[in-house]
Order: structure tokens, then C-alpha cells, then sequence
């Protein structure tokens, strides 16, 4: 289990805690997608019509907001227009950084949801568009210090990064808006479930704020061979991070916080309106928590994984166990009247950054609505109950081969 991999803790430090980290624990926590080190740039398929500029963040350092190496972070604003003026659209980031600094961040096309065309974004072109990156390893949800054995310090300071930028962006403008949206995928999509009620909090009550998770319903399953190694992977997180602020109160009472770190017990306290959009056939899931490699003998799955379609009868139908699990998960918020759902059978991961996938000729479908066209019905009230989930796979003929898997 990760949290074998930890040394004892250490006496706090600058108001953080300090803990010294074993190397191979940081090798395994660099190597999931929560710490991937690819940058939000869109793929080169995609393209928008300007490259939006990087802004580091105003002393980061003696705020003590700073990424992995002890860099400042970073975040991209597009200024809204029109209509859009006073409406904002905050977005966490789903990968992070070449080793968790913004010495490697760079300016970056926006595509999907944050697109500023209104074919491809008909419902939020115009708004202004806040792209905070990842950087610090653990969801914008730890604060803690460390070192790995090498002797390099490592800040996990995601907590401060978030509750820093969110700070400067109410000074460039977004305390006079008039709606906002809190989003992210993958996770960054966590990110935003975890602090979905604090970004409520930023407003006074008449502003319209709401929450949308894309592709960060990661659940609690066992793999293969019948280990919970992602639960292993989150408790090192959790407690290598010190991440229990953030985590509700309510489930802390009963659970480990690591249990605590997954959408399934954090949505359960959270009283802000909600989408989810997740495929029940997630590809990332499929691929690291449902058969993560180890947890098959040989090469049984590696086709399946890479491909859906490669898929045995035999091991479609252990899909459609994780799909089951999925949804069941999602009762709390399939109850809530004022939440909303899109779950399509698409094997896929991270759909709203995508063009392809938010709105396209061939974006998913669910009752002839795109993923976009879903979004907006339930933001702006034009639908009531926008709650959709799809069949079992591979009964959704929207599901496109080209769309998006990592």
C-alpha cells in the first residue's frame, strides 16, 4: 500500500506539515493521471483562433502558494464580452505540469467548454474564462511539506494555490459576477467537487453558482485481482498531502479520510447544484483502477483496455460491473432535483475540453442532446430534470472511435 511507502511524520513546519517522502512512493504518485505531466493544450486536432497567455500568480512565495519545486502558479484568463461581461467559468486543470512546476507552462488554445466560438460553445463563448493549472499534485486539496530522499523539497500547497488564485481573481473582476461556473475534469474535476461549496461561498447569495465534474467520479472498486490499489493510491495522497481540511466533516466522523477523498462520500455533502458527467465506461478507470497492470495474469487485458472493441464477451461483462457500480453511486445525485447528470457509455475520459466531445457533429448523444446542449439546459434552467444515463454498452451509436481516451 502507498501509505507502507511513508516515513513517520515530522513536527509542523511553517504552518504546513512536513513530512519526508519515500522515492518510490513520489515515482508511483507521478505516474497516475493526477500527476501526469502532460500541459491543458489541446490535441492538435483541435485548434482555436488565439493562444491565451499565462499569468503567474502575485507573490506566490510569501503566500506560500506555490507548485511541486517551489515555482509560483500559473493560470490563463480570456476576458468575457457581450452578454458574457459579468459571467465566469473557472476551470481546474486535469494534468499536471512537467514535474509540478510552471517553469514549464506555456500559453494554450482553448477548445470545448472553453472555447470563445459560439458554434462550438453556443452557451458560454463569451464568458470569462479562468484556466487555473495543476501543479501540485494532489487535487488543489493539500498542504503539506516534504522531501524526497535526494534531499529536494516538495511543496504541496494545492489548498493555498486554489484559495490564492480564486483570491486574485475576484480582484480582476469575477466579485462582480453576476453567474458563475466551478469546472474541471479528471483532477481537476475532483478539485472541483472538493471545493464546489467554497466557490459558492465566494458570492453573494443572488449570483447563480454552480458546479460541473467532468470525468472525476473516480469510485472506490476493486481491481482484478481483488485489491483496492486505488483506495492505497488516494490514502498516500491523503495523508502524504494532509488533505483532511478540505474532506467533509460528516464522512470523517465514520470513514478514513481516504474513503473520504471519493466523489461517491463527497457528494454527499455538498449543497451547491451539481453536474456530473462521467462515461460509465470511463477509459482512465478502466485502465488504472479496474485493471491496472498487475492485476491480470500476462497480456489478458492489455487489448481490451486499449481499445473497448477489443473486448472478450467475458470481459465486457465485468465492464458492465464497474458501469453498474458507477451508477449506483450516483443515486444521491440522480435524487437531488436541483443536480444533473450525463452519463453516456462511451469509452472515453474528459469530455467538456474537447470540441469533438462537447459539440460536435459526432459528440455523444443522449436524448438528442449533446454534452453541451445538456450542460446549458440544466445551468440555465431551460429543462427541467436533465438527468441522463445511458445503456450498456455498445448500445449508443454516438460513441465515436475517435474520441478522446486519456
Amino acid at each position: 500500500m502507498a501509505t507502507e511507502l511513508l516515513s513517520p511524520l515530522l513536527p509542523q513546519r511553517q504552518g504546513a506539515l512536513a513530512v519526508v517522502v519515500a522515492a518510490p512512493l513520489l515515482a508511483l504518485l507521478l505516474a497516475v493521471v493526477f500527476f501526469s505531466r502532460s500541459p491543458v493544450a489541446a490535441p492538435v486536432s483541435e485548434s482555436s483562433p488565439e493562444l491565451v497567455d499565462l499569468i503567474l500568480l502575485a507573490g506566490a512565495q510569501e503566500k506560500g502558494a506555490v507548485c511541486l519545486d517551489g515555482s509560483p502558479p500559473g493560470y490563463h484568463l480570456r476576458r468575457g464580452f457581450g452578454s458574457g461581461a459579468h459571467s465566469w467559468l473557472v476551470f481546474l486543470e486535469r494534468k499536471m505540469t512537467n514535474f509540478g512546476s510552471s517553469k514549464y507552462m506555456t500559453a494554450v488554445n482553448l477548445n470545448g467548454i472553453l472555447s470563445n466560438d459560439h458554434i462550438e460553445n453556443p452557451d458560454f463563448y463569451n464568458w470569462n474564462i479562468a484556466v487555473i493549472r495543476y501543479c501540485d499534485g494532489g487535487s488543489f486539496a493539500g498542504d503539506a511539506e516534504g522531501e524526497d530522499l535526494d534531499g529536494t523539497k516538495l511543496f504541496f500547497r494545492g489548498l493555498r494555490i486554489w484559495e490564492a488564485v480564486v483570491d486574485e481573481l475576484m480582484v480582476k473582476g469575477m466579485d462582480a459576477a453576476k453567474q458563475a461556473l466551478l469546472t474541471g475534469c479528471s483532477a481537476g474535476s475532483l478539485a472541483a467537487l472538493l471545493h464546489c461549496d467554497n466557490f459558492r461561498g465566494q458570492f453573494p447569495h443572488e449570483v447563480s453558482v454552480k458546479c460541473l465534474s467532468d470525468a472525476g467520479f473516480f469510485i472506490d472498486e476493486k481491481d482484478l485481482s481483488g485489491e483496492r490499489s486505488m483506495r492505497s493510491l488516494i490514502s498516500g495522497v491523503v495523508h502524504l498531502q494532509n488533505v483532511r481540511e478540505v474532506l467533509p466533516n460528516n464522512c470523517l466522523q465514520k470513514k478514513d479520510p481516504a474513503e473520504c477523498f471519493f466523489p461517491a462520500e463527497l457528494i454527499k455533502s455538498i449543497i451547491t447544484p451539481t453536474f456530473i458527467l462521467n462515461s460509465d465506461y470511463d477509459s482512465w478507470q478502466i485502465r488504472n483502477i479496474l485493471a491496472p497492470n498487475g492485476s491480470y495474469p500476462g497480456q489478458a487485458w492489455s487489448s481490451c483496455k486499449a481499445d473497448i472493441r477489443n473486448c472478450s464477451c467475458t470481459q465486457i461483462d465485468v465492464l458492465h460491473g464497474f458501469k453498474k457500480k458507477l451508477v449506483s453511486e450516483l443515486k444521491v445525485a440522480e435524487d437531488n432535483n436541483d443536480w444533473g447528470l450525463f452519463i453516456d457509455s462511451c469509452f472515453t475520459h474528459c469530455q467538456t475540453p474537447f470540441n469533438i466531445t462537447w459539440h460536435s457533429p459526432i459528440s455523444p448523444r443522449l436524448g438528442d442532446k449533446s454534452i453541451a446542449e445538456a450542460v446549458g439546459d440544466w445551468y440555465f434552467g431551460r429543462r427541467q430534470d436533465v438527468k441522463l444515463i445511458d445503456c450498456e454498452y455498445p448500445c449508443n451509436p454516438t460513441c465515436s472511435s475517435l474520441l478522446p481516451t486519456a
